[in-house]
């Protein structure tokens, strides 16, 4: 294999500390501006949703001269949608669909209901019907916003023409269409199964193959690197879509990958080296791996950098949640995997010497307690 650096001789165990140290800094931080955004009047949520799981409207526009995603979006943010999702049809290449989120002040042409109004039987239909009004009118105010928006490169098709029987139309609008808040919560609750079911997977896969201190080193670390990413999402509000939760997924197989191969190299060390402490021959696997951990990891960094720089608004997520996912995820095998294997590894040993050791002492305590008898006839 190829090799930047050979022989390196760092003392990665005593760097652990501060690397920590940061790790927990920027989890507090993820941590107060997650629960200030929430608890603070008039404040955001804890992350910047986007029309996947807050819900919102989803519009389908048929052009005769299809604008690019980035001039549909620029004419939106004009308007003032700014998170909005632009996505080419599948089947038809004249066609967009862009999806707006749910849009606040929205005039519902109902009175708000008082806390002197008496409940009747009518009280359930008529939330009922309060709620559906206001979703038709947010589908509504959304159409009205996306047409202004479309409006700048031509004029809409007649309702009663097809866009190519229109000679002066530049595009129709031929599907609207709501996503609701129920939908958006059932695909975080499903999300959250997802990448759970993915972490007991290669906490048990880890186990089996290797040992339960390593499973716990290396799911803590997994843990470890998604927080830190939802830190970074929530104190800069990047959106979080379906892309993002993609990424999470990709960064739990990157985290584990790189530890799995320094786990490998310290079970082989152990296994040359018996008189020489764990804690030596931890740093010594991670400087022998140091070679394809650069190589590996540079690549990935670089080309998730290209994505940052060059992947434009629909990747602007996915590519962010690499990026940070990726560096927490290099050094978080060097801080947080390797020394939670061997501090619980070293606990361990401590536990069996210290019990083998009360097995000593108590043997000696019951053998000083026997006292020799002297047997004596008895005369009758």
């Amino acid at each position: 294999m190829f090799e930047f650096f050979t022989n390196i001789k760092v003392d990665w165990m005593g760097w652990r500390k501060p690397l920590i140290a940061v790790s927990i800094l920027i989890l507090l931080a993820g941590l107060i501006s997650a629960i200030g955004r929430q608890m603070t009047d008039g404040g955001t949520d804890a992350f910047n949703l986007g029309v996947d799981f807050q819900g919102g409207t989803v519009i389908t526009a048929k052009f005769k001269q299809k604008p690019t995603t980035d001039d549909v979006r620029s004419a939106l943010n004009v308007v003032g949608i700014n998170e909005s999702v632009i996505q080419d049809s599948t089947d038809k290449q004249d066609e967009l669909l862009i999806k707006v989120p749910l849009l606040n002040n929205v005039e519902t042409g109902q009175p708000a209901a008082s806390a002197e109004t008496p409940v009747n039987s009518n009280t359930a239909v008529t939330a009922e019907t309060t709620a559906e009004t206001t979703l038709n009118t947010q589908v509504d105010k959304g159409r009205t916003l996306v047409k202004q928006a479309l409006d700048t490169f031509g004029k809409e098709a007649e309702p009663a023409l097809a866009l190519q029987d229109d000679a002066a139309a530049a595009y129709k609008i031929v599907g609207t269409d709501s996503v609701g808040p129920v939908a958006g919560a059932e695909l975080r609750t499903q999300a959250i199964q997802a990448t759970l079911l993915g972490m007991i997977g290669i906490l048990l896969f880890i186990a089996f193959r290797y040992d339960w201190t390593y499973a716990a080193g290396a799911v803590i670390a997994v843990f470890h690197d998604v927080l830190i990413t939802l830190a970074f999402f929530s104190v800069f509000q990047w959106e979080v879509s379906l892309t993002v939760l993609a990424a999470f997924l990709t960064l739990v197989g990157f985290s584990v990958n790189d530890s799995i191969v320094i786990f490998d190299r310290i079970r082989e060390n152990l296994g040359l080296h018996r008189d020489r402490s764990l804690y030596d021959l931890t740093n010594q696997s991670i400087n022998q791996t140091m070679s394809r951990t650069i190589v590996t990891n540079g690549l990935v960094f670089l080309s998730v950098l290209a994505l940052v720089l060059f992947g434009g608004e629909v990747l602007r997520g996915f590519s962010l949640a690499l990026f940070v996912g990726s560096i927490a995820g290099t050094y978080s095998t060097i801080a947080i995997a390797s020394p939670i294997a061997i501090w619980w590894q070293s606990k361990i040993g401590a536990a069996k010497i210290k019990e083998v050791q009360l097995q000593q002492s108590g043997e000696k305590i019951a053998s000083a307690s026997r006292r020799s008898v002297t047997r004596r006839p008895v005369t009758r």
